[in-house]
């Protein structure tokens, strides 16, 4: 672990009001060194009552909160509420999610708080956001995964829709969280003020989970045509096969894959039509394949395919369930798990963080506090303030100004540099004509994917080979006047090539290099093939994602979490270390593996399992904290709505809604633990409510008396949701290649003084490269024709000229 000190945030204060979703966007900003203050209630805050709790202790309050201070303030005081506004004076974030107006009604609004203290980022973390027709309407994981289109994509044909696992809703939308606020905070170190940040955890959800409209692998462009009405058949996308000793996935996407599948399974002659090649064909005849797989893997053990699919080059990787994962030989060298004090006297084996800088974790280094633990003992904190540099348009994009040079591929690699190129960076995506980026192979013949036009908007296209040396020094030149490199690659790779951090850092120390892989470059499994499905069902997400009686139907093949969010915590670290490169002036090493990413968002259920061995199990639809909580069959052909009851009040409130006279009576439902015991008895109830109403009509009399609940919404009935219309969340993409245009999200975060992204044209491979080593190298006309003709530099054609627009 790193010393605080070392941390790119080390002197940044901040200001922790949250509770529930977000509540780990200050557990990460600790992580990274910034100074995070836990304020609560007196008797402290609803989450620490979080289940699940184990010897009284809520393990989500516990993982969400460690490495904070504690103090208590309570806020209906005149008193507490001075005592938070002069905390405020020589903080620079403060983070909150309290329902909208709340905080305003108390004299604690953004324009109150930052009259005190005009550089003050103010960010608001909310279910719906602070605006729009939903503004008043209870957020859960549950409630999201349904509105936000996951739910409709999870589960098996013909049943019920299956909710994924709790905990990727909330890791979400606290990493978001971290982005936006470090981005505020980054724009005003050069403007000297600061800004009002509005998050909704819906649009986390609906823009930055695994959006249908955008950079994606099997989500398929969010058509309506690319799903039946009753889920997606996607199990064997990546099946799963027992073997001796559990079970284990394959993913056969590369021709080369498929041949060592075939010689493996002794070349059947059913198989050897070359039109087999070809993932469809493959997919159709699943009902002959899959048996002979079937067979081939039973006798032997995981550790026995894996290594003989690695020496075939065929994919395959171990579904471990949480037991197995925590008694995982790489996830404790790697330094992914270590055990920790997590509470007085409770220690576990916990996930340690999600990135490592310079070589060294950024992750857990101390237990939650107390309640009111430091309330006599804030130390001072000395702040990293800068003075204004210039007078800077109060709307000018916060990166402009920063070169950002991109090697990555596929959605982590797109996700990754957009947030850069979104916010003003000039990113410049390195490209190879001969090793294409997969991303950019187009689905139904289209000229362009549309997974490029989303995930490479406002970005430029150089082609350059780095395999030649020319190409390799080319490559130097723009590092040396760039701040960030960016890349995806096996474990190695940059060091092979001669572009490790040291190497760049030698021509440029004030560079930044982050590398990301599926399971980082320690660790015995540093060498595996990086795909999310094998990502997802080494670190357990898999296990759990599936219908608690079917341990082979795992419903996480129309996915491809953690790419997106995991990207997303790489753009946090990377923007973290350009905060304090302001006043360090050198530049790090970041390292991020996706399958930590996907450890710290299934914490709880790890640590859980390490504390009550057994204790979670796998829950399906039924939240094994809360009930009510389930997918509901409401009224017309395979319609659904989400209900989610937390509280007792909502448990009360539902009753009268619903009418639910045959257990409204039972005070032996009055709690928690009793409408648990009793959870058949209420679905049942419930189920006759909601069975004679639409999912719309049972969402809006529920919400609209403070009970959570969400329709299941269908991929394109997200562009006419009425929240997400109010809020402007989607924009027309237009690229020459797709004349049509796309929906495309708006941004995820709504800021005061940071513009709406624009919406330029992703390019084509190399086809700013003339551009670019014109501008930035310096090069004249026939160096350039040069390098072209060499082979070095690659070009593309003009597609504004040879494309018509319709």
């Amino acid at each position: 672990m790193t010393n605080g000190k070392d941390l790119p945030l080390s002197g940044i204060r901040v200001l922790d009001l949250v509770e529930g979703l977000g509540e780990s966007c200050g557990r990460y900003l600790a992580d990274l060194g910034a100074e995070v203050i836990r304020v609560e209630p007196p008797r402290g805050s609803r989450s620490r009552r979080a289940g699940p709790v184990i010897d009284g202790v809520s393990i989500p309050f516990a993982l969400r909160n460690a490495g904070k201070l504690g103090i208590t303030l309570d806020l209906a005081a005149v008193a507490d509420r001075d005592q938070l506004r002069d905390l405020v004076i020589d903080a620079d974030i403060l983070l909150e999610s309290a329902a909208p107006g709340t905080m305003a009604d108390l004299g604690l609004g953004p324009d109150d708080l930052r009259a005190l203290n005009p550089a003050l980022v103010y960010v608001s973390i909310t279910g719906f956001g602070q605006t729009g027709p939903y503004r008043e309407w209870i957020a859960t994981e549950p409630v999201l995964y349904a509105l936000g289109g996951v739910l409709s994509r999870s589960g098996a044909p013909g049943e019920v829709p299956l909710l994924p696992p709790t905990g990727l809703v909330e890791g979400a939308v606290g990493v978001h969280a971290a982005w936006s606020a470090l981005l505020a905070y980054y724009r005003g170190l050069e403007t000297g003020a600061g800004d009002l940040v509005d998050i909704s955890a819906y649009e986390v959800v609906v823009h930055g989970f695994d959006p249908g409209f955008g950079t994606q692998g099997s989500a398929a462009a969010g058509r309506s045509e690319d799903y039946p009405r009753g889920r997606p058949d996607a199990a064997n996308f990546y099946p799963v096969f027992p073997c001796a000793d559990g079970h284990v996935r394959i993913c056969l996407l590369a021709k080369r894959q498929w041949r060592g599948m075939f010689e493996w399974l002794g070349e059947p002659a059913e198989f050897a039509d070359p039109k087999y090649d070809t993932i469809p064909a493959r997919f159709a005849a699943a009902d002959r394949l899959d048996p002979l797989i079937a067979e081939l893997f039973a006798a032997h053990t995981q550790a026995e395919l894996v290594s003989e699919g690695a020496r075939r080059g065929v994919p395959v990787g171990g579904v471990h369930t949480l037991a197995e994962v925590l008694a995982t030989e790489h996830f404790a060298e790697a330094g992914s798990l270590v055990d920790a004090e997590i509470a007085p006297g409770v220690r576990t084996r916990i996930p340690s963080g999600y990135v490592e800088i310079d070589g060294r974790r950024a992750g857990f280094v101390r237990r939650a506090p107390l309640v009111g633990e430091h309330n006599r003992a804030l130390p001072p904190v000395p702040g990293l303030r800068v003075e204004p540099t210039a007078s800077t348009d109060q709307l000018a994009p916060p990166l402009a100004g920063l070169r950002v040079l991109d090697l990555g591929v596929i959605v982590f690699g797109a996700e990754l540099s957009r947030q850069f190129a979104d916010q003003g960076a000039d990113v410049i995506k390195v490209e190879n004509a001969n090793y294409p980026d997969g991303l950019r192979q187009s689905k139904r013949g289209s000229a362009l994917a549309a997974s490029v036009a989303w995930g490479h908007r406002n970005k430029r296209s150089i082609g350059l080979d780095l395999r030649n040396q020319d190409g390799l020094a080319l490559f130097k030149e723009l590092a040396a006047q760039a701040d960030v490199v960016l890349a995806n690659f096996k474990p190695g790779t940059l060091n092979s090539m001669g572009l490790s951090y040291d190497e760049l850092a030698a021509i440029n120390p004030r560079i930044v290099v982050a590398e990301g892989s599926a399971f980082g470059s320690s660790g015995p499994w540093r060498t595996r093939l990086g795909y999310g499905p094998l990502v997802r069902a080494s670190c357990g997400v898999s296990a759990l994602w599936r219908y608690p009686d079917n341990a082979e139907l795992l419903c996480d093949g129309s996915t491809v979490y953690p790419d997106h969010i995991a990207a997303q915590v790489s753009a946090v670290a990377v923007l973290a270390t350009l905060i304090e490169r302001t006043t360090s002036g050198r530049g790090r090493a970041i390292e991020v593996a996706q399958a930590d990413t996907a450890l710290m968002q299934l914490g709880v259920q790890l640590v859980t399992q390490a504390l009550i061995p057994g204790r979670a199990g796998v829950p399906g639809n039924s939240d094994p904290y809360a009930a009510p909580s389930g997918v509901y069959a409401c009224a017309g052909d395979d319609e659904w709505c989400v209900v989610s009851v937390t509280e007792d009040l909502q448990w009360v409130r539902l009753c009268e809604v619903a009418g639910l006279a045959e257990v409204a009576g039972d005070h032996a439902l009055d709690s928690v633990a009793g409408r648990v015991e009793n959870r058949r008895r209420i679905d049942d109830a419930l189920g006759q409510w909601m069975s004679a109403r639409s999912p719309a009509e049972a969402m809006t009399q529920l919400q609209s008396a403070g009970i959570p609940a969400g329709v299941m919404r269908r991929l394109p009935e997200l562009l006419e949701d009425p929240q997400l219309v109010a809020r402007d969340a989607y924009r027309r993409l237009d690229h020459d290649l797709l004349p049509s245009g796309l929906p495309a999200a708006t941004r995820v975060a709504k800021f005061r003084h940071i513009p709406d992204p624009p919406m330029r044209q992703a390019p084509l491979a190399g086809q700013q490269s003339r551009q670019i080593c014109a501008e930035v190298l310096g090069l004249d006309d026939g160096a350039i024709d040069d390098l072209i003709d060499s082979g070095v530099l690659q070009v593309s054609v003009d597609i504004t000229s040879t494309t018509p627009r319709s």
